[in-house]
């Protein structure tokens, strides 16, 4: 559910105002309405922006660092010792990042003067100074003319892949006319340029180590660092989102708090001396939202977020969307061994990680719900880590089968029963909302199709009850005529409602088969999910080796890795597509809009 939401104003002195923002992030209830004007050209704020965006960079780099067997520590730290991190993380990077490029620069020198062998450049200086010069070339073996020898006095020094590499050693005043490639050669010799790579290498590993230092010991403060850098942006948001009045003297400032928090607020702002009114939304305003979701339907609200938020107004669909997201999550995945292991895992992780935050326990939990849906969905087909266990001629798994079990066809069936369901839920569900929102009689055309659904159901499915020639079925075939044609947009012209009405039952017939039709995914993807875990059992017993030793240790890890991937591939399937059957199908018959913002109260 929502959260109820109450409207706030508050009109404060400009002397006063620094320390009663102060005072209300110290409350920590109220979400302040942001205001764009000034906030893209203040540039103070745009800086802070950037550099915590260094910081979170800097912070996931640091987390991210291998540490081998080394314990970083994950407790204390100060805000401004991250910032010293920060720049020493600069510096570090800087320096690495020219070592870096200095390292490349001397292997390929290294590999330039792997040709010429190991000489000392000081010797091609010494025979300058006694009246020589000589140059290094290199060309294609073919080209090299031997008469070069007697008038340059040219000497080959090696010959790499076809290609010949050679001196001349002339006087200064003697003109070299050679077809072939002058070759500028580094001023270190090979010796030295190995000894200068291996400098630049562990230069390298000492800038690492620095880095790795500050992973194993200053996360804690980069994190200090971020948190008191957005409470500052967060102080610099509201205080531009503050308009002036009365010649900048009085600061007006709008908000929202959460209804159950207004004794407590309105005490804090008598207190603090501040004019303020508390009123109700109106429908023209955007209040935020928090939803106020008991345990187990509040697991489920991560999957509401990642579709957009509901507007305030409207109905918070999470409790309703919950119970249908465990069946079909179970439906997908289909086997009950896999059920049991996702549960054994998450109960593990629960009782031995004894740091686990709440938002990582809802996640867990919602993991166990999920798991216990396949074990029990499992059952209908009988699929244990792709075994069928109702081949076991035990009393107990027989008397469970006939109770329980469901072939292909009556899975199919399950599953297309099941979107019809859905899918008139939330046509209820629009009725509703459409009630709530704007009045009973913008809900009548939808009502008229959920009573032309059912009644063409039940006419058509169980003639006993009402037949299609029936009084009853002709009166309620008339009701949702008179509902969908007359009523479809309240308020205008009758023609314009027929018209509409017509529309509206072209985009009901053409779509709401598809929408039926796309629940069949809950039986494919079980189906194609057993049936690749009966291969891997297949695999692992049939590829086995005929030894006593080896036998087993292949079976086995055949059965590992096959079921691995198996659920790996069959939890992101049972994921998404339950997804889609919610945000599409089911959001759009229950006339989900969304495009609500999340409730985020100003404080530290």
């Amino acid at each position: 559910m929502i959260t109820k939401m109450k409207k706030l104003i508050f009109l404060a002195y400009h002397k006063d105002y620094q320390n009663f923002l102060d005072s209300l992030r110290e409350l920590g209830v109220v979400h302040v309405v942001e205001k764009q004007q000034g906030m893209l050209d203040d540039s103070k704020l745009q800086e802070d922006i950037r550099l915590l965006n260094r910081l979170t960079a800097a912070a996931k780099l640091l987390e991210n660092m291998k540490l081998g067997k080394v314990v970083p520590n994950k407790e204390g730290g100060t805000a401004e010792r991250g910032m010293q991190v920060l720049d020493q993380m600069d510096e570090l990077q800087n320096e690495k990042s020219k070592l870096t490029q200095q390292l490349q620069s001397y292997g390929k020198d290294q590999l330039a003067m792997q040709a010429w062998g190991d000489f000392t450049p000081d010797n091609i200086t010494r025979l300058k100074s006694a009246g020589y010069v000589i140059n290094f070339y290199s060309c294609p073996d073919s080209a090299y003319q031997a008469k070069w020898e007697s008038v340059y006095n040219a000497m080959k020094i090696s010959t790499i892949s076809s290609k010949v590499y050679f001196i001349t050693l002339t006087h200064p005043d003697q003109t070299i006319d050679i077809d072939a490639e002058l070759v500028k050669l580094p001023a270190y010799s090979l010796t030295q340029l190995g000894g200068l790579y291996a400098d630049t290498e562990k230069a390298i590993a000492n800038n690492q180590a620095s880095l790795e230092k500050l992973a194993a010991e200053d996360v804690p403060s980069v994190k200090a660092a971020i948190n008191k850098l957005q409470s500052e942006i967060e102080f610099s948001k509201v205080v531009l989102s503050t308009e002036q009045a009365a010649g900048e003297k009085l600061m007006i400032l709008e908000g929202w708090i959460p209804a159950k928090n207004t004794i407590a607020v309105e005490s804090f702002l008598n207190e603090s001396q501040v004019y303020y009114e508390v009123s109700d939304p109106t429908p023209e305003d955007n209040v935020p939202i928090e939803f106020n979701n008991r345990k187990f339907f509040s697991w489920f609200e991560p999957i509401c977020k990642l579709y957009m938020l509901p507007r305030y107004n409207e109905l918070d669909l999470t409790p309703y969307l919950a119970p249908f997201f465990m069946v079909f999550f179970g439906l997908c995945l289909g086997d009950s061994g896999y059920g049991l292991f996702l549960f054994t895992g998450a109960t593990l992780w629960r009782i031995f990680d004894k740091k686990l935050g709440m938002q990582m326990k809802g996640i867990l939990s919602l993991v166990q719900i999920l798991a216990v849906s396949t074990f029990f969905c499992g059952l209908l087909t009988g699929t244990f880590f792709g075994a069928n266990i109702y081949h076991l001629p035990w009393p107990f798994i027989q008397k469970m089968k006939a109770a329980i079990f469901l072939d292909n066809n009556e899975m199919f069936q399950l599953s297309l029963i099941l979107g019809v369901i859905q899918i008139l839920f939330g046509m209820v569900l629009k009725a509703v909302n459409q009630t709530i929102q704007f009045g009973f009689k913008y809900a009548l055309a939808t009502i008229g199709w959920i009573i032309l659904l059912v009644s063409s159901g039940f006419a058509a499915l169980l003639p006993h009850i009402m037949a299609m020639d029936s009084i009853v079925y002709y009166v309620l075939l008339g009701i949702s005529v008179v509902f969908i044609f007359g009523f479809n947009s309240p308020g205008k012209n009758i023609f314009l409602n027929i018209g509409l009405g017509f529309w509206d039952a072209y985009n009901m017939v053409t779509g709401l088969l598809g929408d039926i039709l796309s629940y069949v995914r809950l039986f494919a993807l079980g189906l194609s999910g057993g049936i690749l875990a009966g291969v891997f059992n297949s695999l692992a017993i049939g590829m086995k080796p005929d030894n006593i030793i080896a036998g087993p240790i292949v079976m086995v890890l055949i059965f590992v890795i096959g079921h691995s991937i198996n659920i790996f591939m069959n939890v992101l399937g049972a994921m998404v597509h339950p997804m889609r059957l919610t945000f599409v199908e089911f959001f759009k018959n229950a006339g989900y809009a969304g495009g609500g913002k999340e409730y985020k109260p100003f404080k530290k």
